[in-house]
């Protein structure tokens, strides 16, 4: 059962992402939030799998709130998929940065949301259909100088070229034709070189990409 809690200032928000939720045989909402701090205080009480939460809310605001979530070493395993009303918020970017495995427009089709919730639960990033590539085409102009690329050295050439093309916005399936290998071992790629590298998920990957150095803003096609 995949274990969800959500955080949003609006009543209505929360009770329809509840009623979609809830109706899912694998799926239930274990607790809600009205602001940041009773977001913070629910996820160490209740341990969700993921969080939908509002980037903006009373007291504390989501950013604040999933940069202490993915920051706690008592809560790894929960993610953190943020909620915004636009889907270039300004926000969005410093989000993925605090550790967010991606986001969410309100208004997006109830299967859509429904597949984000097992997507990222199963490991996956997650952005919106349609924004992945702008919003990494964002970081590439914001990005600062590259950090010496010493934290890539226990990767192998493949895991290189594979991280490579994350930080792309390809999916596994598009790194699969690519490299013309099947999709499971592209995902063992991208598995172990997450592992290798501490990223939490797909998302903090595409920002080490940067970071690194490994790619570098002018490369999107």
């Amino acid at each position: 059962m995949i274990r969800v809690l959500l955080a949003d200032d609006q009543l209505l928000v929360r009770a329809g992402f509840k009623v979609l939720l809830d109706a899912q045989p694998d799926i239930e909402v274990v607790a809600e939030a009205a602001d940041g701090q009773q977001a913070l205080a629910a996820v160490r009480e209740h341990r969700p799998d993921i969080v939908l939460m509002d980037i903006r809310m009373p007291v504390v605001d989501g950013l604040v709130a999933t940069r202490r979530i993915t920051e706690d070493p008592r809560l790894p395993d929960v993610k953190v998929v943020m909620l915004t009303t636009f889907e270039l918020d300004e926000y969005v970017f410093e989000a993925i940065r605090s550790g967010a495995s991606g986001f969410l427009v309100k208004d997006t089709e109830p299967e859509e949301l429904l597949r984000a919730v097992r997507a990222v639960v199963a490991g996956d990033a997650l952005l919106s259909p349609g924004v992945t590539r702008r919003l990494i085409a964002e970081f590439a102009a914001r990005s600062k100088e590259p950090a010496a690329a010493d934290a890539l050295s226990e990767l192998t050439e493949r895991e290189r070229e594979v991280m490579a093309l994350v930080g792309l916005g390809l999916s596994n399936e598009e790194i699969a034709r690519r490299l013309v290998v099947s999709p499971l071992t592209a995902k063992t790629h991208v598995s172990r070189t997450m592992v290798k590298l501490g990223a939490r998920d797909r998302a903090q990957l595409v920002v080490l990409a940067y970071e690194s150095g490994l790619v570098r803003p002018g490369w999107l096609g």
